[in-house]
């Protein structure tokens, strides 16, 4: 596992900067997936559960913290091959950060960024855990996944609107702990597809398998049709 130190971006013109990069990703033609979450809503326990399960296909994590190494070393021993990324106190990765750290995945194996199609098919970007910075800066992602766990609460998407409102599918965790919260699943959806009617959702249980199906089957589905444009 390498560990790089991240800092602000050299350029200005994230936006920009985040087409640039996701046409390059679309050409290599491996995906990129932006997980946006609070601390503790499980993402690299979806993350580990997803690896474990689509050994069909091929891969890789960005891990994005203010510090540690945690994460990243929980997914290399499931084989992943995983990048540490510090973000120097910043809370949130951008389209140059993401692109020096996808270098980095790259420059590992011995190859460059513009000839990804040798490596992974599917790379996640973990992002710095919190609700609102993520939201803000376009990582030049394919996708954007939203992460909702059961302990949070269902009244999220009342409190943070921009997060559910640009992402493209969100994932609920923590379902086999419904019993013992006040989480209304059904309230949350209709507050979430107010905000945005287009969404997917998919609510999983990382521990006991529930729903991870069809949360892997969509993303096959999106790797596909990614790979055909």
């Amino acid at each position: 596992m390498r560990t790089i130190e991240l800092h602000k971006s050299v350029t200005a013109s994230n936006d920009r900067d985040a087409d640039l990069l996701r046409g390059q990703m679309r050409t290599t033609g491996q995906l990129l997936i932006n997980l946006m979450s609070s601390p503790g809503s499980g993402k690299t326990s979806l993350l580990t559960r997803t690896i474990q399960d689509m050994t069909d296909v091929s891969i890789a994590v960005l891990e994005a913290d203010i510090a540690s190494d945690v994460d990243a070393l929980r997914i290399e021993a499931l084989g992943a091959r995983s990048i540490q990324a510090h973000t120097d106190g910043m809370c949130h990765m951008d389209a140059g950060m993401t692109r020096r750290s996808l270098e980095a995945l790259a420059a590992e194996s011995g190859g460059k960024l513009q000839e990804g199609a040798k490596g992974e098919e599917l790379i996640f970007l973990e992002n710095v855990g919190n609700l609102i910075c993520p939201a803000e800066f376009d990582t030049g992602a394919g996708l954007d996944v939203m992460i909702l766990s059961v302990p949070e609460g269902d009244d999220k998407p009342l409190k943070y609107p921009l997060m559910f409102s640009r992402a493209h599918a969100l994932v609920i965790t923590k379902t086999d702990t419904l019993s013992y919260f006040d989480f209304d699943l059904r309230a949350c959806m209709d507050r979430v597809r107010k905000l945005n009617p287009k969404i997917r959702a998919f609510p999983v249980s990382a521990k006991t398998g529930e729903g991870m199906e069809a949360w892997e089957n969509w993303l096959r589905d999106q790797l596909q049709t990614w790979r055909s444009h």
